[in-house]
Protein backbone atom coordinates (compact mmCIF):
# COMPACT_ATOMS: atom_id res chain seq x y z
CA UNK A 1 0.00 0.00 0.00
CA UNK A 2 1.41 3.46 -1.29
CA UNK A 3 0.43 6.53 1.22
CA UNK A 4 1.56 10.29 0.88
CA UNK A 5 3.15 11.68 3.69
CA UNK A 6 4.12 15.17 4.28
CA UNK A 7 6.59 16.41 6.20
CA UNK A 8 6.37 20.18 8.32
CA UNK A 9 9.98 20.29 8.65
CA UNK A 10 11.52 18.95 5.78
CA UNK A 11 15.22 18.80 6.95
CA UNK A 12 13.83 15.60 9.75
CA UNK A 13 13.68 12.60 7.99
CA UNK A 14 10.69 10.90 6.56
CA UNK A 15 9.58 7.88 8.71
CA UNK A 16 10.61 4.61 7.86
CA UNK A 17 10.35 1.08 8.97
CA UNK A 18 13.19 0.67 11.06
CA UNK A 19 13.40 -3.29 9.87
CA UNK A 20 11.68 -6.29 7.58
CA UNK A 21 9.92 -7.04 10.75
CA UNK A 22 8.35 -3.81 12.08
CA UNK A 23 4.49 -3.33 11.11
CA UNK A 24 5.01 0.78 12.52
CA UNK A 25 7.14 3.51 11.68
CA UNK A 26 8.66 5.94 13.90
CA UNK A 27 7.15 9.49 14.70
CA UNK A 28 9.50 11.97 15.45
CA UNK A 29 9.23 15.34 17.37
CA UNK A 30 8.93 18.86 15.31
CA UNK A 31 10.03 21.07 18.01
CA UNK A 32 11.60 20.78 21.23
CA UNK A 33 8.55 20.89 23.72
CA UNK A 34 8.41 20.54 27.31
CA UNK A 35 5.50 18.84 29.37
CA UNK A 36 4.94 19.99 32.84
CA UNK A 37 4.83 17.36 35.73
CA UNK A 38 1.12 15.40 35.60
CA UNK A 39 0.27 17.08 32.49
CA UNK A 40 -1.46 16.71 29.57
CA UNK A 41 0.49 17.63 26.04
CA UNK A 42 0.50 17.89 22.74
CA UNK A 43 3.90 17.15 20.92
CA UNK A 44 3.83 18.12 16.92
CA UNK A 45 4.45 14.69 15.45
CA UNK A 46 6.18 16.63 12.02
CA UNK A 47 3.99 14.55 9.71
CA UNK A 48 0.65 14.92 7.83
CA UNK A 49 -0.50 11.58 6.73
CA UNK A 50 -3.07 10.25 4.04
CA UNK A 51 -4.58 7.39 4.76
CA UNK A 52 -6.30 5.40 2.07
CA UNK A 53 -10.01 5.26 1.87
CA UNK A 54 -11.31 2.20 4.60
CA UNK A 55 -8.16 2.81 6.65
CA UNK A 56 -6.95 4.41 9.48
CA UNK A 57 -3.58 5.12 10.92
CA UNK A 58 -3.38 4.02 14.89
CA UNK A 59 -0.72 6.26 16.83
CA UNK A 60 0.81 4.50 19.34
CA UNK A 61 3.19 4.67 22.52
CA UNK A 62 6.74 3.24 21.45
CA UNK A 63 7.19 0.52 23.94
CA UNK A 64 10.46 2.60 25.60
CA UNK A 65 8.60 6.22 26.42
CA UNK A 66 7.11 5.48 29.64
CA UNK A 67 10.48 3.88 31.31
CA UNK A 68 12.85 6.27 29.30
CA UNK A 69 10.53 9.72 29.50
CA UNK A 70 7.92 8.91 32.11
CA UNK A 71 5.21 9.50 29.73
CA UNK A 72 2.29 7.83 28.62
CA UNK A 73 -0.68 8.49 25.84
CA UNK A 74 -3.84 9.19 28.30
CA UNK A 75 -6.23 7.52 25.59
CA UNK A 76 -4.56 4.23 25.16
CA UNK A 77 -4.28 5.06 21.54
CA UNK A 78 -5.00 7.70 18.58
CA UNK A 79 -7.10 7.14 15.29
CA UNK A 80 -6.14 9.09 12.36
CA UNK A 81 -9.00 8.80 9.85
CA UNK A 82 -8.61 8.97 6.39
CA UNK A 83 -10.06 12.35 6.06
CA UNK A 84 -7.75 14.07 8.75
CA UNK A 85 -4.86 14.79 6.05
CA UNK A 86 -5.55 18.89 5.21
CA UNK A 87 -2.99 21.31 5.22
CA UNK A 88 -3.19 22.69 8.78
CA UNK A 89 -3.74 18.40 10.18
CA UNK A 90 -0.16 17.82 11.61
CA UNK A 91 -0.23 14.31 13.17
CA UNK A 92 0.10 15.49 17.36
CA UNK A 93 1.14 12.91 19.84
CA UNK A 94 -0.85 13.51 23.12
CA UNK A 95 1.18 12.54 26.27
CA UNK A 96 0.42 12.46 29.79
CA UNK A 97 3.61 13.19 32.08
CA UNK A 98 3.15 10.87 35.08
CA UNK A 99 6.69 12.29 37.03
CA UNK A 100 7.56 14.62 39.93
CA UNK A 101 9.63 16.80 37.16
CA UNK A 102 9.31 18.58 33.77
CA UNK A 103 9.91 16.35 30.87
CA UNK A 104 11.75 17.35 27.67
CA UNK A 105 11.71 16.09 24.60
CA UNK A 106 14.11 16.89 21.70
CA UNK A 107 13.55 18.29 18.51
CA UNK A 108 13.88 14.78 16.02
CA UNK A 109 13.72 12.28 18.82
CA UNK A 110 10.85 9.62 18.22
CA UNK A 111 8.43 9.55 20.22
CA UNK A 112 5.32 7.05 19.05
CA UNK A 113 4.55 4.70 16.51
CA UNK A 114 2.29 4.68 13.48
CA UNK A 115 0.41 1.48 12.33
CA UNK A 116 -1.53 1.49 9.21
Amino acid sequence: MKVRIKRIDTSLPLPVYETQGSVGFDILVREDTTIASKEIALVPGNIIVEVPKDHMLVVASRSSTPRKKGLLPPHGIGIIDHDYCGPEDEIKVQVYNFTDAPVVISRGEKIAQGVL
